[in-house]
């Protein structure tokens, strides 16, 4: 999968979210790959560190912005 595929498809989800709202990263994976999403999902987290570290994305946890570098568990994506 190409990492701008991966980027237009979390922008575009997150951005038809809403703001204030949040998307889980497995939400992307399962759409680019809906059969096999799990192998899909290091590059997910990837792009999003990406758009993270650009200023794109906001990733939380439990509410709370965090470093995807360092963060263990689940996370959200948002703008």
């Amino acid at each position: 999968m190409k990492p701008l595929e991966i980027e237009k498809t979390v922008l575009d989800m997150v951005a038809a979210r809403g703001l204030g709202k949040s998307i889980c990263p497995s939400e992307v994976a399962r759409r680019l790959a809906p059969g096999d999403w799990r192998p899909l999902m290091p590059e997910v987290r990837a792009v999003a560190a990406a758009l993270q570290a650009a200023g794109r994305l906001r990733i939380t946890q439990g509410g709370v912005d965090v470093d995807l570098k360092t963060v263990r568990g689940p996370i959200r994506l948002s703008l």
